[in-house]
């Protein structure tokens, strides 16, 4: 203890010189640590965003671009897929439910996603869990909107609040659909997912919002009706025409659908059946397949991400043992003193090696909050535009691991100067020209 005091305050003296080096140290620590954490949080978002689906059909382009594109919203589909199409294959008699999606239009940033109310009854994330709405209902009517837990908080909408839809799915879109607003009925609970940051309209909605002879329509009513009493019954006109759109009026087109068998037994057969689909070209996917696909892909970048990291934490070490070597030749004095007081040599040697852990144990210590920091800076940009949630966690196993590596190699390399000191002699110590 009392050579670790001593090995405190030897590095208090030449705060400047450590602090730099223990900052150095911070960033490495940092980098390797963020490039692990957002790998290992970023695969489990993947996994737990979609569960309990046997199949992703849409229409025929790349596998990966069908999955980023249908469940993480990453991307757009090259094409759609007709209803008629859909109906014929959600109608097979292997088929126990099925969730058709359209995708394409986007609310202040957030995707809009036109579904059915099987989407609600079908849908899992994580270990099987189910959606549940916090708030109101799913669709009863045309331009009902449900929103995912993210947007509500986000843009702070709530029950009644009336959202317009823009054509196109970038952030800033000069095509409004400002004749057919859809009212908020329904707020989902918080699922760590890209489910989060959706809004959800059914697809008569999307068909009616897309209809120019609706926006006429609806425009030819507001000259026509100018009093207070034709206004309130403008205002009625307006929900019961949706409520007739959603039973009568399907759409022509959807961007892909999900898929749940009666038997999993019979999935490969299935998706064969609608690979060969002769009357349009489809993709079917199996949603767990084509993510270890991803993961194969993105296994390279990985390494290399990881690789580099830890070339910049050696180079930070390399550093410290740079500073310990060069200060060692200024303390030849100190350590001299230092053994005629008494010092043995391993007191010297534990003495070194106590500076080298003392300076990387605060370099990690500052790069753990450092990368909190990081984190929190990140959390926003990252479910923004990946759909990627960065959990605050605490320090993971292998977290712990990768620290207790990076402490271990700071006791090797301190244990160079350290050697070299333990072969001053005392006469050289005191004899030392300054």
């Amino acid at each position: 203890m009392l050579v670790f005091k001593l090995a405190l305050k030897s590095l208090l003296n030449r705060r400047y010189t450590v602090l730099l080096t223990m900052l150095s140290i911070a960033i490495s620590v940092t980098l390797l640590l963020s490039v692990e954490r957002i790998r290992t949080q970023t695969k489990a978002n993947f996994a737990n965003t979609v569960s309990g689906t046997d199949m992703i059909v849409g229409a025929r382009t790349g596998e990966i671009q069908l999955l980023l594109s249908s469940i993480f919203h990453i991307g757009n589909a090259t094409n759609n897929v007709s209803w008629q199409t859909y109906q014929r294959i959600a109608n097979q008699p292997n088929v126990k439910w099925s969730i058709p999606l359209s995708l394409g239009d986007s609310h202040k940033g957030y995707r809009v996603v036109g579904t059915t109310n099987a989407f609600f009854q079908h849908y899992q994330f994580g270990n099987k869990q189910a959606l549940i709405l916090a708030e109101g209902h799913s669709f009863s009517r045309s331009f009902d909107v449900v929103l995912g837990a993210a947007v509500a908080a986000t843009l702070n909408y709530k029950m009644g609040d009336q959202l317009v839809m823009a054509h196109g799915t970038g952030n800033t879109s000069f095509a409004m659909h400002n004749h057919a607003p859809f009212t908020v009925t329904g707020i989902l609970q918080a699922t760590g997912t890209p489910v989060d940051r959706a809004i959800y309209v059914s697809l008569a909605g999307i068909e009616a919002m897309h209809s120019t002879g609706h926006a006429k329509e609806a425009s030819d009513h507001k000259h026509e009706h100018k009093d207070e009493d034709e206004h309130e019954h403008e205002h009625e006109h307006e929900h019961e025409k949706p409520t007739q759109l959603l039973q009568n009026q399907p759409p022509q087109q959807i961007t892909a659908f999900l898929l749940g068998l009666k038997s999993r037994i019979m999935t490969l057969m299935a998706q064969r059946q609608i690979n060969q689909f002769k009357a349009e070209p489809l993709l079917a996917i199996m949603p767990n397949l084509t993510l270890h696909q991803l993961w194969e892909m993105m296994d390279l970048v990985e390494q290399a991400l990881l690789i580099i990291s830890a070339c910049v934490l050696v180079s930070a070490l390399i550093g410290m043992l740079t500073t310990l070597l060069t200060s060692l030749n200024e303390r030849r004095r100190e350590m001299a003193i230092l053994r005629s007081v008494g010092a043995r040599p391993h007191h010297i040697i534990i003495l070194m090696i106590s500076e080298a852990f003392l300076i990387t144990l605060f370099g990690c210590l500052l790069g753990i909050a450092l990368l909190y920091v990081s984190m929190i800076a990140l959390q926003p940009i990252a479910a923004s535009t990946l759909g990627v949630y960065l959990e605050l966690s605490f320090i993971s196993r292998l977290e712990w691991q990768l620290l207790s590596v990076i402490l271990g190699a700071s006791v090797i390399i301190g244990a160079i100067p350290a050697f070299k000191a333990y072969r001053m002699s005392l006469s050289d110590g005191m004899n030392v020209k300054v």
